[in-house]
C-alpha cells in the first residue's frame, strides 16, 4: 500500500516557500503515479489553533488555498482535495491517540517549541495548539497514509505519528501504519528564508512571495531582499553565504535562464565567483532573480485567475474531495474502535457476553 497525504492550513494565500517545499514535489508525485491513493488536506480545524479568536480569517482562506493547489497543477481527476474539519471522524481519532502520548513529550517536539516562541503564547498555550501534533498523527493514520511529503521542518511531527503508530498498534493490535516522510529536492528549498533574510518564509512576519502576486509586486518584493550588507559597492567582494538572493538563485536558476536573462555568465557558479570576487552589483541579480520568477509564476497567476472566474467549480471540486475522505476516513476509524472494543452496538459477541455474565 502506498497512500500520499500532504496538506496546508488555510491562514492565507500559499507562498513560493510552499510552493519549493511541496507544491512542486506534490504535482510531481502526481504525475508519476506511483501510489495507490494521494489526499491533499486543507487543515482548518489546526489553523483554528492559533486563530481561535479569529474563525473568519481561515475561512475565508479555504477557498484562496484551494485556488493556489489547483493553479500549481494539481488534478483532482488524480487527487482528493478535502476539507479537514468536514471529516469528524479525524476529531475522534485525535481524542482517542491523546492518551497515547504525554504532555512532556509534546513539549519537547522541536517543531512545536519553535512554533511556540514565535508565538510567544508565553503560559497561556491553547491546548488544541500544544496537542496538533497528534491532530497531525489522526490525519495521517486516518488515511492509511504511509508516504508524507514535507519540509524539514515537520520531520518532528512525522515522528510523532510513528510514536503514536507504534503505541497504539502495541497495546491493541498491529492496524497503523508508520509513516515516511519525502522531503524537497535540494537543501535550499527544505526552508526557503524569508525576503527580509529571516530563516522562515511566514506570512505572520510578512516576508513572503506569494504565488498569486501581481508582477510589479513581485519585483518591489525581490529589490527589496536581503543580501550582504557588506557589500556596498559594485567592486566590494560579496558574500554567498546568508544572501537571500543567491539562496533564492540555487533553487530557482537553471542554465536556461543565464542565456535568456543573463547572457554574460554560462551558470550560477560563474556569477557566484564574480560576486564574491567583487564587480557584480546587487541590483544586477536582483534584476536577474526577479526575471527568473516572473517567468515561474506568470502560468501559475494566471491559471489561478481563470480558475477564480468560476470558483463554484472550485467549490465542488472539494465537496466531492470531502465527501470521498469521509468514506474513507470513517472506514479506518471504526476499525480502530473495534479493535479498542468501542464497537458496541456492532459487536453481538458484546451483548452475548453482556447477558450470560448478568444471566448466570
Amino acid at each position: 500500500m502506498k497512500n500520499i497525504l500532504t496538506g496546508d492550513r488555510p491562514t492565507g494565500r500559499l507562498h513560493i516557500g510552499h510552493y519549493v517545499g511541496s507544491l512542486r514535489r506534490r504535482v510531481e508525485l502526481q504525475n508519476e503515479g506511483d501510489y495507490d491513493n494521494f489526499y491533499i488536506e486543507i487543515a482548518d480545524a489546526q489553523a483554528l489553533t492559533d486563530n481561535y479568536d479569529n474563525p473568519g480569517k481561515v475561512r475565508e482562506n479555504v477557498l484562496e488555498v484551494a485556488l493556489d493547489y489547483l493553479a500549481c497543477g494539481i488534478d483532482p481527476s488524480k487527487v482528493t482535495i478535502f476539507i479537514q474539519s468536514q471529516v469528524p471522524s479525524l476529531c475522534e481519532l485525535t481524542f482517542y491517540y491523546m492518551n497515547l502520548v504525554t504532555l512532556s513529550r509534546l513539549e519537547r517536539n522541536p517543531t512545536i517549541k519553535e512554533e511556540l516562541k514565535m508565538r510567544k503564547f508565553g503560559s497561556s498555550i491553547p491546548a488544541g495548539f500544544l496537542t496538533y501534533p497528534i491532530s497531525q498523527a489522526a490525519d495521517i493514520t486516518g488515511f492509511d497514509a504511509t508516504i508524507i511529503p514535507v519540509g524539514e521542518d515537520q520531520l518532528p511531527m512525522i515522528e510523532q505519528t510513528r510514536e503514536i503508530v507504534r503505541s497504539f498498534n502495541n497495546i491493541y493490535g498491529s492496524i497503523l501504519h508508520e509513516p515516511n516522510a519525502i522531503l524537497p529536492e535540494s537543501e535550499s528549498a527544505n526552508r526557503l528564508p524569508g525576503i527580509d533574510g529571516r530563516a522562515k518564509m511566514s506570512k505572520s512576519l510578512n516576508n513572503c512571495i506569494y504565488l498569486s502576486d501581481e508582477p510589479e509586486v513581485i519585483k518591489e518584493k525581490v529589490m527589496s531582499m536581503y543580501t550582504d550588507p557588506e557589500h556596498i559597492r559594485v567592486e566590494d567582494p560579496g558574500k554567498i553565504e546568508g544572501n537571500t538572493v543567491f539562496t533564492y538563485l540555487d533553487v530557482f536558476a537553471k542554465p536556461e535562464h543565464f542565456e535568456k536573462y543573463l547572457s554574460d555568465y554560462k551558470n550560477l557558479d560563474e556569477l557566484k565567483n564574480h560576486y564574491q570576487r567583487g564587480g557584480v552589483g546587487d541590483v544586477k541579480i536582483k534584476l536577474f532573480l526577479n526575471n527568473i520568477l516572473q517567468e515561474e509564476l506568470e502560468p501559475i497567476r494566471q491559471r489561478r485567475k481563470m480558475l477564480a472566474s468560476d470558483i463554484e467549480s472550485v467549490y465542488r471540486i472539494l465537496e466531492e474531495g470531502t465527501k470521498k475522505a469521509n468514506l474513507v476516513c470513517d472506514e479506518v476509524c471504526n476499525n480502530v474502535k473495534k479493535l479498542m472494543g468501542l464497537n458496541y452496538f456492532s459487536d453481538e459477541s458484546f451483548l452475548n457476553s453482556q447477558r450470560e455474565k448478568y444471566n448466570n
